[in-house]
């Protein structure tokens, strides 16, 4: 099997060369890679040329291209360029595993095998940091290994999957991997998935961050009308909260302003508790609320924006 290792980059000078130094120090390498540059006006192209130059004694070719266009573009234009049968994609802010590439090829022996969904952890560097990561990657105790779904951070797939599935959907610019997953599962493509396939994933360090990150998935799902039942939740916990904000506002209750701060006191307790075990750090009694909080609004109005921007598409309820 020829293996082609793909990724697509914009402005990210501070951390291509990381995500390029782990590709190279693999226990497996792969052929070739492929980057497609989409349109940077920092120094990544100059950053990425540099590295090339420096290394000595590599079998792995390079690609270089520069395909102006969200995401979805930048990786179809990279899979087209690609030689390899085999296609294995992360993202520039990721660290592989020394044995990534080695674990998650090793089902293709299988020929049956379509796709494998490699996982992810956090590399964190501060407590809010390891706050942030459960409320953004899928925690190892809460994998269902039959129905986890693949993401560009750790996949690898075949070529011909990816041919079959129409690539990924380009009209999505935040959540095309998602979108691309569940069309790989309506197709019945096999998915296997391969928990020692680690990628590291360097988190947002601020609340600022964290906040255009979530405003960013939302957005992304609500243009292509994609309504996961936590956000449908989310919306009717707001609704029933402003209901009752209301209520206590036309009556003057003590009995409902009493209600609500239980109500508060309750919500900043699960939030706690949810979570606490992945950080263990008494400082999370904060920085825990305060992501729970800056998480929902971003939902919120990413999810109100993202309908006042998109058009008439099908709708998707995705579990």
């Amino acid at each position: 099997m020829r293996i082609s290792f793909i990724t697509t980059v914009f402005n990210e000078e501070e951390n291509i060369s990381s995500l390029i130094e782990s590709v190279l120090s693999q226990t497996k390498k792969p052929d070739e890679i492929v980057i497609v540059d989409g349109g940077s006006s920092d120094l990544t192209v100059a950053n990425i040329k540099y590295q090339i130059s420096n290394i000595k004694d590599s079998k792995v070719k390079f690609k270089i291209l520069i395909k102006r266009g969200n995401r979805a573009v930048g990786r179809n234009e990279a899979i087209k360029q690609a030689t390899g049968d085999i296609i294995l994609c992360s993202d520039a802010g990721c660290i592989l595993d020394k044995k990534w590439v080695e674990n998650i090829t090793k089902p293709f022996k299988d020929k049956s095998v379509d796709v494998i969904a490699g996982y992810y952890k956090g590399k964190t560097s501060s407590v809010f940091q390891k706050c942030l990561i459960p409320y953004v990657l899928v925690m190892l105790d809460r994998v269902n290994p039959d129905n986890f779904l693949p993401a560009t951070r750790s996949m690898a797939f075949r070529k011909s999957i990816w041919k079959k599935v129409g690539g990924f959907p380009e009209e999505f610019a935040h959540n095309e991997d998602y979108v691309f997953a569940k069309r790989l599962k309506k197709l019945n493509a096999k998915i296997i998935f391969r928990k020692d396939a680690i990628v590291y994933w360097i988190p947002r360090s601020n609340t600022k961050d964290a906040f255009i990150m979530f405003y960013r998935f939302a957005k992304g799902d609500a243009e292509s009308h994609i309504f996961r039942p936590k956000v449908i939740m989310l919306f009717s916990r707001y609704i029933i909260g402003l209901f009752l904000i209301v209520f206590y506002a036309i009556s003057k209750s003590y009995l409902m302003l009493n209600t609500l701060y239980l109500i508060l006191f309750i919500y900043v307790l699960w939030s706690i508790i949810k979570n606490y075990k992945y950080v263990k750090d008494i400082r999370a009694i904060f920085f825990l609320p305060l992501i729970q909080i800056t998480s929902e609004i971003a939902v919120v109005s990413g999810t109100i924006e993202g309908l006042s921007n998109s058009s008439k598409r099908k709708y998707y309820f995705f579990l």
